[in-house]
């Protein structure tokens, strides 16, 4: 039989709670004293901690330390400060029960109408570089005690996490108290609140102790909403981006101009970022719909490479590039900005932008400029949503030496390029990575010269690749992202005059394959590796 706090009819009804009694502690001062001030001027008691009651204090305002409420002191360099009874009792009675009202009474315990509480800044301290004890002593295990007591007792007690809240705060003071349903919310905050720094710091020791090659058995991911987007991928689909802890990528991007970013702005920016930033010379990718309409690195003695990366990228599909969203992996030059002032771009998105650059983008009004975070780089696991559950993989990433390891490819069919001809290979098969699968990239000089993506089998990609590239077709190299089952494909690019093919081999009819390359008197290698993007 369930005890008797557990029969509904001992409940009483209870929906505005005045806030006569207020817990604060926090790490975060931010807006502290103006709340204080406005809790002061309505009577309320204020007890608090450490370095909060001491910045109410020396503020005017009457505060009444934690420890007079335990009557313990804080202790172990601050370890113990709230770990009481006469604390969590005061945030744990649930005063709809009058027996509960009876036993705070008996006990000569007040209970707590409002708990302000904010947490270590254990992200903060393990962005900063710090290691060892300095991080753990960012470990909060009082603030957490306190929030979720507070937020279990919702029917009772307003919790708050965030100085977001502090002015609903102000206002229900005035107003008479916080309703049933403010607490409510404040308590769903509350919890994921806290939920968010159990996450951080399992990951924290998680990164400490797992073996890399390792995956999760648990794997739980914290973001926080950045903004509400207009709408999705469709003008009925609602959408928002939410930025991931500890993230360094598209989402961490400051947008410097232009309109608010849309959710296909950012799923191209995003591809655009993985094809630019697989290049280690100054590169460019053109992006339209998630695939490359153009990637190039700068021409050599380039005067300004970023601006020749551009132009030669562009130079591949001029047509497809309107609308498109650009990504440098340099400084976007003056040069850069002026090559795009009549063409219709999106977004652009790059490490930094020369301030003239800037000027010439401000008279495009509608375009978006994205810089982004000083510690960005490619992630090292990719996850993905699928019904009921999601996908979790290393990220394909090329090796820094991919020079070295080109080395140890096959050559199966003609001579060994000249040093030249091999950086183009690499260059292309890089690119290839960017577009979705199947993937064929026919490139010169590295940059490309015509994509073939997305298509259910690989001759169709082969002949869109040569079509789109036209005439720039011959004496061009080309790259498949995985092996041709057949030899219709190569024979698509022989006719119309490429004169390599990288490729990861390993069909069951790799032989008619090669058999074609030597009959042609083409240059073909295999990597022994794929490059599928779905």
């Amino acid at each position: 039989m369930a005890g008797p706090s557990h029969d509904p009819s001992l409940y009483r009804a209870r929906d505005i709670v005045p806030i006569r009694r207020a817990l604060i502690s926090v790490s975060d001062k931010t807006g502290l004293l103006e709340l204080a001030g406005a809790l002061a001027g309505a009577g309320v008691e204020i007890v608090s901690t450490g370095s909060t009651a001491a910045t109410i204090r020396e503020a005017g305002h009457e505060v009444t330390d934690v420890a007079a409420v335990t009557g313990f002191p804080e202790s172990l360099d601050g370890r113990v400060k709230t770990l009481h009874p006469g604390v969590h009792a005061g945030l744990l009675a649930d005063l709809r029960l009058e027996h509960h009202e009876a036993q705070l009474s008996e006990l000569s315990i007040q209970p707590f109408d409002l708990v302000v509480v904010n947490l270590y800044p254990f992200v903060q301290t393990v962005a900063s570089g710090a290691e060892g004890d300095a991080v753990v002593e960012q470990i909060d295990i009082g603030g957490p005690a306190m929030v979720r007591a507070s937020a279990k007792n919702y029917a009772n007690v307003a919790i708050v996490v965030s100085p977001e809240s502090y002015p609903a705060i102000a206002d229900a003071v005035t107003a008479g108290g916080t309703s049933l349903t403010q607490r409510k919310d404040l308590a769903a905050r509350a919890f994921a609140h806290t939920a968010a720094y159990d996450t951080a710091v399992a990951t924290w020791f998680a990164e400490g102790t797992l073996v890399e090659e390792e995956l999760p058995e648990h794997l739980t991911i914290k973001a926080e909403r950045l903004a509400t987007l207009r709408y999705g991928e469709n003008s009925h689909q609602r959408a928002a981006i939410y930025s991931r802890a500890g993230g360094h990528g598209i989402a961490q991007a400051t947008q410097l101009q232009g309109k608010e970013m849309s959710y296909n702005n950012y799923v191209d920016a995003d591809a655009a970022l993985r094809a630019a930033f697989d290049m280690v010379k100054p590169a460019v990718a053109i992006i339209k719909h998630a695939n490359p309409c153009g990637i190039a690195v700068a021409a050599p003695q380039a005067l300004d490479p970023i601006a020749s990366a551009h132009l030669r990228a562009h130079e591949c599909d001029p047509v497809s590039a309107f609308g498109g969203v650009i990504a440098a992996n340099r400084t976007v030059t003056l040069k850069m900005a002026e090559n795009l002032r009549d063409i219709f771009t999106e977004v652009i998105v790059a490490p930094d932008f020369e301030p003239e650059a800037l000027e010439v983008f401000a008279l495009k009004k509608n375009l978006r400029v994205l810089q982004l975070p000083g510690d960005w780089r490619q992630e090292r696991m990719d996850v993905r949503l699928v019904s009921g559950g999601l996908l979790l993989q290393d990220a394909d990433r090329f090796p820094d030496d991919i020079e070295s390891v080109a080395k140890n490819w096959e050559l199966v069919s003609g001579e060994r390029p000249s040093d030249e001809e091999m950086t183009n290979l690499i260059f292309a098969w890089k690119s290839c990575r960017a577009v979705k699968s199947n993937a064929i990239v026919l490139a010169k000089n590295s940059a490309t010269v015509g994509i073939g993506m997305g298509q259910v089998n690989r001759v169709d990609s082969c002949r869109l690749a040569v079509e789109r590239a036209g005439d720039r077709a011959a004496g061009s190299i080309a790259a498949s992202d995985a092996f041709f089952p057949f030899a219709d494909g190569p024979q698509v690019l022989i006719d119309a005059g490429i004169t390599s093919i990288i490729q990861p081999g390993g069909s069951v009819r790799d032989q008619e394959v090669v058999d074609a390359a030597r009959d042609a008197g083409i240059t073909m290698f295999f990597t022994g590796e794929r490059h599928f993007f779905h």
